[in-house]
């Protein structure tokens, strides 16, 4: 247990005070978080942070060392740190793609008649979909179309002799390349194992193949899972439009029972949000002395509920344990993917139940319920009815919430955008590109990923944000690091106002949208990948996505996940920020490969720099060798043309 006087630095912890003011209260109550075990682990492991240390046989572990520099099968720092990192990728490109699998089943079910209250949300995003992809729709049932696309997507993830089809949705000249390199991903799941063994002890040795396989598994996470499971969440829930709410721990309520959805999977969360206005159950949140029922989210599912719902959200990831040290919390329910260990340890302080959903990921500790499709309505009632009942067991003298709460706009899908910039007649991002080609929009960022006790939470995700708009670059964001500029108040119309260069200022005033776009959950990346396609296609910014003024950032990165996000940006042309680095210092190659090189091979490469405005610089920097690579940074005569030059133009 930590003691306050061990506490000393918790006021460094995080730029959110509302994060700081539970450290002061996880003290109080004896409760150790993850910034207590991060102190304890200090200092890390240098052979692990630089890669060097192997563990692919029992030969071993070996250690690359001045003294040692081989292991003891042969193998190299070079091989050793790209097999290490080739791991990662495809840990991160399974626990992606097997979210899009997992909703691939509801949709069959739905289409077999078997989904319970589930249903086809958006239509037209259904009709838009098979018809890209070949599937005949006109005079079909629309439950046919959707068994049809399911069994379609599910072919995606099995080995195929022709490269996934979904790789079409990249533009031609991407596509082109990725032939030429030999790395087009012929099915998600042949890929991670395809990767796994050219990674086990005796196979693939030469570092610079390896990190081509592990560009081909992350184009498999990118354009394939990833953007098969947004697909498909649009499809079932609803495609995400322009909506209000609010963010941090402020949004729990002292009168309401609030229960927490934390993890990444829509179906059971949605079917909860769904269910919170069932009158029967207000009525029994009354009957139990509560005035309502409170659903927030942490983490990614906060956002697949606030972007179709405007549910709000309570943190993200590294808020998770103080969500239940606020005493306010009567459930957490968690499925996959960032849900900590440690849950139990902190509930067992306090009334909070938790519960596990996940037939695949187990909860020691926790109350583990099996989820089923064509009962997620009964399954979503049964525990809101339980956590009504544990209102009771509140202790309110426990109850500290923080006031710290604040107003946001989510729900910018690519459907959104284009109806935001050319109206319900005219979709387009037309006026998008002549801001960018005009120099009003300096660039596009897309900035992601996860939070880490390394950084001191939520600062670097903000100053980047703050710097960027400053300097008249619009930026994307996703996961968690929409939720911290959220907290922040950088997603509201009013931030351009405050925060945003002149120019960019006029460009949101006019179309009405905050600097930063909120997109969604982290494997809504598959939207900023899709986002600058639609800009590459309006034309007269280049021919590949290489040549876009675009970057992406993840300054507070911690998952594997994040590391094949970073991959499949990359091997699609995109300029990567990382705030830290990835494990393969220890091999000078790779290092080069990854930062250098690469830009030569995909036309996109790594960069590492842990300060937030030194690293909005770098970029801005890429941004205008782009800009003037196009031939838009030169400052053009303005002319009034006469109605015969006018003419002469058509």
């Amino acid at each position: 247990m930590s003691t306050v006087d061990e506490r000393s630095t918790v006021e460094a912890v995080s730029s959110d005070n509302a994060i700081n003011s539970m450290m002061e209260v996880a003290a109080s109550e004896e409760v150790t978080t993850v910034w207590d075990r991060y102190k304890t682990q200090q200092p890390q492991c240098k052979f692990g942070t630089t890669g060097v240390c192997c563990r692919l046989c029992h030969m071993g572990p070996c250690r690359i060392t001045p003294k040692a520099s081989h292991g003891i099968c042969g193998a190299d720092a070079d091989t050793i740190v790209a097999r290490n990192l080739l791991r990662e990728i495809a840990a991160g490109a399974s626990a992606h793609s097997d979210h899009g699998r997992m909703l691939v089943k509801t949709l069959k079910l739905v289409a077999e008649g078997k989904g319970g209250s589930y249903k086809i949300t958006d239509v037209k995003r259904l009709h838009d979909t098979a018809e890209f992809f070949g599937i005949e729709t006109e005079g079909r049932d629309d439950l046919e179309i959707a068994g049809e696309l399911a069994n379609f997507f599910m072919a995606q993830f099995a080995w195929s002799a022709e490269p996934n089809a979904t790789l079409k949705l990249a533009p031609e000249t991407r596509q082109a390349l990725w032939k030429k390199l030999e790395i087009e991903p012929h099915g998600v799941d042949s890929s991670v194992v395809e990767l796994m063994h050219r990674t086990h002890m005796g196979v693939d040795h030469d570092y610079r193949h390896l990190i081509k396989g592990g560009l081909k598994c992350s184009l498999a996470d990118g354009w394939v899972g990833s953007m098969i499971a947004t697909t498909v969440s649009d499809i079932l829930f609803g495609t995400p439009k322009p909506l209000r709410s609010r963010v941090n721990l402020g949004v729990l309520s002292e009168e309401k029972v609030n229960i927490i959805v934390h993890g990444h999977e829509p179906t059971l969360s949605d079917m909860l949000a769904v269910a919170s206005t069932d009158e029967k159950l207000l009525a029994y949140a009354r009957e139990k002395g509560a005035t309502g029922i409170n659903i927030a989210g942490i983490c990614c599912t906060a956002n697949e509920v606030l972007m179709r719902h405007g549910m709000p959200i309570a943190g993200n990831f590294l808020q998770q344990e103080l969500a239940i040290l606020t005493g306010a919390v009567e459930m957490m329910i968690v499925d996959v993917q960032c849900v900590m260990p440690s849950l139990p340890e902190v509930t067992k302080c306090f009334h909070t139940k938790l519960i596990s959903t996940s037939e695949i990921a187990q909860t020691f500790n926790a109350e583990q319920i099996t989820f089923e499709v064509e009962h997620g309505y009964q399954h979503a009632c049964d525990l809101i009815t339980k956590a009504i009942d544990n209102f009771a067991h509140r202790n309110k003298e426990r109850v500290r919430i923080p006031k710290e709460s604040m107003d946001l706009v989510a729900g910018f899908s690519n459907e959104t955008i284009y109806h935001m910039l050319g109206g319900r007649f005219r979709s387009t991002f037309r006026p998008l590109n002549d801001a960018i080609i005009d120099g009003r929009v300096r660039g596009v960022v897309g900035i992601v990923g996860c939070n880490n006790p390394k950084v001191k939470t939520d600062d670097a995700h903000v100053r980047l944000t703050q710097e960027l708009i400053k300097n008249n670059v619009l930026v994307l964001q996703t996961g968690c690091a929409a939720i911290a500029c959220a907290k922040a108040g950088l997603l509201t119309p009013e931030a351009a106002m405050a925060q945003a260069g002149d120019s960019l200022r006029e460009v949101c005033e006019a179309v009405g949208i905050p600097p930063v776009l909120h997109m969604g959950s982290c494997v809504d990346n598959s939207r900023i990948l899709m986002a600058a396609t639609n800009v590459l296609l309006e034309g007269g910014l280049g021919n590949d996505l290489s040549d876009l003024p675009v970057a992406g950032a993840a300054p507070e990165w911690m998952s594997e996940k994040a590391i094949a996000i970073g991959h499949y940006f990359v091997a699609s042309g995109v300029y990567v920020m990382l705030g830290h680095p990835l494990y393969i210092e220890g091999s000078e190659n790779v290092h080069r490969m990854l930062t250098e090189e690469m830009e030569g091979i995909t036309g996109g490469k790594f960069a590492v720099e842990p300060d937030p405005i030194k690293a909005a610089e770098m970029i801005i920097e890429h941004i205008e060798k782009k800009r003037d690579a196009l031939g838009i940074n030169q400052q053009r005569e303005r002319k009034l043309y006469d109605m015969k030059e006018r003419r002469e133009l058509e």
